[in-house]
């Protein structure tokens, strides 16, 4: 295994950084994380001393040397890293990473998506010695997974005893995750809750539908409502939700609004293909907008809220004419989501 070494001096700017930040701030050098590790492997010295702190302040004038083990060495497996993929980093320690997923971003392998994913884009982050493998070397770090064009807040971990962790959060319903979602028509009551079966649909393998069949798998979802719109001339009006996931199922969300009759603005594969209707939107209106969860090795409380990207805020935008006003959990939330009106 080939390895290189890298000296670099501390200049005015990084006086005071963390040892670990320095590093991964260099050009070349690779993730935080993985800089992290070379430290404490005695792979870094400052002025010809070893130090195995990461946390170890540098100062103006150290000069600061490490062993770096090839990428290539560091990256080997089934996926090309792909490092022009932007990851939207809220969170980052030794462990996992909260990240803000981009609509349009898979998150891992498929049929037309080989190296184009948040799988590769992890893979280039951290490398394939600094990711979870549980689900398999072609899903690196993935804990869950939110739909190609679903956006929003999601979690990846770096070893396998943390996505062990992460997944038995989920698996014991709390790890707190949060949508926002523009779905067509009056929503009576404020708050509720949907209950069903889902399974993958008989008729269109591409869709769940909810079912009582046998294999089907249980699916709870508590919505509330923010923000109601009044119908128009071409439509039935609209209701923003907020739809707080008590499990994890495939398409739950755009499953459990079709059912009750309220299809997603924008979703091509359980609604209706009407821009008008649609409002122009052709990807669902659908947003993780807010995830927490005790950390699983430092028993920390991971907190982390996003704004609603553009393309969504620009629809409600467009309808603020058409309120009928915010209940009190609309009061609240949509000013966190980035809605100025």
């Amino acid at each position: 295994m080939s390895a290189r070494i890298v000296n670099l001096l501390v200049g005015p700017e990084s006086d005071g950084m963390r040892l670990d930040a320095f590093l991964a701030a260099a050009e070349g050098m690779p993730s935080r994380s993985a800089c992290a590790k070379l430290v404490e492997s005695g792979a870094v010295l400052i002025n010809t001393c070893p130090t195995t702190s990461k946390s170890e302040k540098v100062l103006l004038g150290d000069r600061v040397s490490a062993e770096v083990e090839d990428a290539s060495d560091d990256a080997s497996g089934p996926l090309a890293p792909n490092p022009y993929i932007n990851l939207d980093i809220r969170f980052e320690d030794d462990h996992l990473i909260v990240l803000s997923k981009q609509a349009g971003l898979v998150c891992h392998p498929s049929p037309g998506h080989i190296d184009d994913t948040l799988a590769n884009a992890l893979v280039a982050h951290c490398g394939y010695a600094h990711l979870g493998m549980l689900q398999g070397e072609e899903r690196p770090g993935i804990v869950h997974r939110l739909d190609m064009d679903t956006s929003g807040l999601m979690v990846a971990a770096k070893d396998d005893e943390t996505q062990k962790a992460l997944q038995d959060l989920i698996r014991m319903r709390v790890l707190d995750r949060r949508y926002v979602t523009l779905v067509r028509g009056y929503v009576a009551r404020d708050e509720d809750t949907v209950i069903t079966g889902i399974a993958r649909s008989t008729r269109d393998r591409l869709r769940m539908a909810v079912t009582d069949a046998p294999g089907a798998r249980e699916a709870i979802t508590i919505y509330r409502v923010l923000e109601r719109f009044e119908c128009g001339r071409r439509d039935e009006g609209y209701s923003l939700l907020e739809c707080h996931l008590y499990t994890g199922r495939t398409h739950q969300i755009r499953v459990h609004m079709r059912h009750i009759g309220h299809q997603l603005v924008g979703d091509q594969l359980y609604g209706r293909g009407d821009d008008r209707v649609n409002l122009g939107l052709r990807r669902q209106f659908l947003h993780s907008w807010s995830i927490g969860f005790d950390h699983p090795v430092t028993g920390e409380r991971i907190e982390r809220s996003d704004h609603l990207p553009d393309d969504l805020l620009a629809i409600l935008e467009g309808l603020k004419e058409r309120s009928m006003g915010r209940t009190a959990a609309g009061k609240d939330i949509c000013p966190r989501l980035g809605a100025s009106y």
